[in-house]
């Protein structure tokens, strides 16, 4: 807030307490929806566009994904969706096969998710899957071909 914003309050007129409203952010929303047909397809693209705030709907059947751009709030997308076509909706679930560690692990690897993606699980289990402690590494390096000043026995 500037100074001529904080004078103009003093000398604001209104007698009630006036609150800026917050502005929503332009976001791209994902969505998971099931489209079989073209007549899924227009429904869907249709029930979106008439939302305030939204300035592009991009239907992707092949993967079942809605794409929405515009100054809207994901849970208002996903629920107009799901009232209006009937249709089972949620938040696109999956990420790039490349950005999971172990894509391959339990709660990750999902048979419905489109190739090349797999499932965004933060799981604590599948997190410390496969890491090496600090002493593990300590060890293996030590005795490492790289490293020729590691280990001075041989």
């Amino acid at each position: 807030m500037g100074v001529v914003d904080h004078i103009s309050d003093f000398f604001n007129c209104s007698h009630g307490s006036h609150k800026h409203k917050k502005r929503k952010q332009f976001q791209t929303v994902e969505i998971k929806v099931k489209i079989d047909c073209d007549g899924c397809e227009r429904k869907v693209k249709r029930s979106v566009e008439g939302m305030k705030g939204v300035s592009q709907v991009v239907v992707d059947r092949k993967t079942s994904k809605v794409t929405v751009m515009g100054y809207v709030e994901p849970s208002k997308v996903v629920s107009r969706i799901a009232y209006r076509t009937g249709k089972r909706a949620e938040l696109w679930p999956y990420v790039p096969y490349d950005m999971v560690q172990h894509p391959y692990a339990a709660g990750v690897y999902d048979k419905k998710a489109p190739a090349g993606y797999v499932r965004n699980a933060m799981d604590p289990q599948t997190a410390q899957l496969a890491r090496a402690s600090s002493t593990e590494v300590r060890y293996t390096t030590a005795f490492s071909d790289e490293n020729p000043q590691a280990c001075s026995i041989m």
